[in-house]
Order: C-alpha cells, then structure tokens, then sequence
C-alpha cells in the first residue's frame, strides 16, 4: 500500500513538474555586412560580421484556476560575435496572468504597445532592420517597470486592443501610458492605430517626453487577385515636449512579394523610409531605401541578403554630427529559430 501511495504521489509531482516546464526558445541570427559611410566627420568602410537581435527565452504557463493561468517569459539578448555589452541582457521578461473573461496582463519589461500594430516593416532583419536609429523615426522599445494588458476578443469582433502603464520609480512625473488597436478580418487588409504619452520618448531611451501617433494599413493583393504582394504603408508623428521642438513626421512605404519559381518559399521586398524633423530638430531629415530577399531552407531556417542606402542630416545637438551623412550597406546572413 505505502508502494502504491509512493507510486501516486510522484506521479503527481511528475505531472506538475511537466505543466510547469518552461519552453526554450530562441534565434541565432549572423550576417557579414560591407558598409560604407561618408560624412563632415570622416569616410570610412569596413566588413563586418554582426549579430543581429540574438536572443534565448523561456516561457510557459501553468493553470492556477480553471479560467486563469499564470504566464511568464525571461528573454535574454545574445551578442553571438561578442563585439559589446549586450549579451545576456534583458528583452521581453515578464511575470503575469491570462484570464478568459478579462484578457492577458504582463508585468515587468514589455515592448511597447506601439509596437503592437507594426506589421508593415519588410526590411526587418540583418543591417537595415534599424527603425529608432540615428538615421530614422523614433521606434518602439522595451519599456522597464510596466504593465501591457491585452483585451480579450468580444464576440469574434477582429479587433485586438491593448493598453500600457509604466511607473517613473523616480518620481519624476513622467508615469507613461498606451494604447494600440489593430483591425484584423483575416481578408487581406489590417489596420492599426496606437497613442503613447511619456512610454518611447519618456521610459523608453530617447531622454525626452512627449508623445506618439502611429498609423499602419497593410494589403495583401493575393487576396484580390492572382498576385503574391503585400503592400504596407505607416505614418507617425511624435512631438517632443522640449523647447523649440518641431514634431519629427515620419512614414514607411513597404512591398514583399512571394516567389513562386525556387525549390523552397522565398520573398523580396522594398521599404522607403522618409522621416522629417529628426528627433525633433528643424530640419533635421532622412531618407533611406532597401531592397532584399529571404530563401527559407527551413521554416526556422532562413538565408537574408540585402542592400540599402540612407541619407541623413545629422545635427551636433543628439549625436555630436553636423552635416550630411550617407550610409551605403551590403550585406546576408543566416537565421535560425529553435
């Protein structure tokens, strides 16, 4: 009888234990880029061998009532070429529940509710996957000390909605908040709008607070007519809360286009970036255009190449450069998710 008891009782610790298991997961994403850069300062050209957002994770849930679970994620950064600090540092990491009746909550380190409706970026991995840079719009980021709730559907309706509170531990009055809805039927179209106060400007890395608008619309014509394209479009405006600022406007027109005619699935893309007022400086603007493509072995096996130019003013005052600045990158790798 105690062998049978023995029995069931690390039966059940088996069974908890297996609940409880984390799922591991990550990418390793390497790339050799030839960039060229000319400006007031100096021209200079170099090959490279880049790491581009290497990263391992570990994520799972368990059951804590019949229609709440506790979720969790701890994302770590990888530098695979360990040319700077950035390994092991923290990405998405979170503690948090998910109920069935009042949606999903994440408490810790969370990218932004902006990011929740930027599905129109093509150029989005290897060199020129570089949106928030010194040469483009103000992004979204991972916002510390924050909460991002994600609203449960309503009765199918195909919109997601999400909201964001970050806490300024500082006291410094720059508490920030977002919110993002993104309209999706599933018929080739999707649209998204997202607001932030004092999130990306303030909490998020730009030293400054202020406020977001972002906009996207994505097509996919496929879904009209015999065409494997998708067309994207984003416009943002954020607006600076320093004296003398101008708002930074910025847009991005994207096209991928799936090829029909090779062994495995790939795709080419084009993305034009035009942003104005960078960072909020009169005058300040920039331009960028990339082209590539992606040959997928594997699902989780993909082979990137590239090539982009970005012209940009550049102004003393944010990154200790005056003048014009012309950016020419070259570059492919090989990505692999596990």
């Amino acid at each position: 009888m105690k062998k049978l008891l023995l029995a069931t009782a690390i039966a059940a610790l088996s069974v908890s234990a297996a609940q409880a298991a984390p799922t591991v997961y990550g990418k390793a994403f390497v790339t050799v880029d030839y960039e060229d850069i000319e400006s007031n300062a100096g021209d200079s050209d170099s090959l490279q061998i880049n790491s581009h957002a290497s990263r391992i994770g570990f994520k799972g849930s368990e059951a804590m009532t019949a229609n709440t679970d506790v979720i969790y994620q701890l994302e770590y950064g990888v530098d695979i070429d360990a040319d700077d600090s950035r390994t092991f540092a923290s990405r998405d990491t979170f503690l948090g529940l998910n109920n069935k009746n009042f949606g999903e909550f994440r408490f810790g380190r969370n990218q932004s509710s902006l990011d929740r409706i930027n599905n129109v970026v093509t150029a989005d991995g290897g060199y020129w996957d570089n949106l928030g840079s010194d040469d483009n719009m103000v992004d979204s980021g991972r916002i510390d000390n924050s909460m991002i709730w994600t609203a449960p559907k309503y009765q199918g309706l195909p919109l997601q909605v999400s909201a964001m509170y970050a806490a300024d531990e500082n006291d410094n009055g720059s508490d920030g908040f977002g919110v993002a809805a993104m309209f999706d039927q599933g018929t080739g179209f999707t649209a998204g709008v997202a607001y932030d106060k004092d999130l990306n400007l303030g909490n998020g890395g730009y030293n400054q607070t202020g406020d977001i608008i972002r906009g996207t619309a994505t097509v996919d014509l496929s879904k009209f007519a015999a065409v494997p394209v998708t067309l994207g479009a984003l416009y943002q405006v954020a607006d600076f809360d320093f004296a003398g600022s101008e708002k930074e406007k910025g847009f991005v027109l994207s096209a991928a286009m799936g090829l029909q005619n090779f062994a495995k699935p790939a795709t080419v893309y084009a993305q034009y970036n035009n942003t104005s007022n960078l960072r909020g400086f009169d005058g300040i603007d920039s331009d960028q255009i990339v082209v590539g493509g992606k040959y997928f072995y594997q699902p989780n096996m993909i082979v990137h190449a590239y090539a982009g130019q970005n012209d940009s003013d550049r102004d003393v005052r944010f990154d200790g450069v005056r003048g014009d600045t012309k950016t020419l990158a070259i570059g492919g790798g090989l990505e692999y998710l596990f």
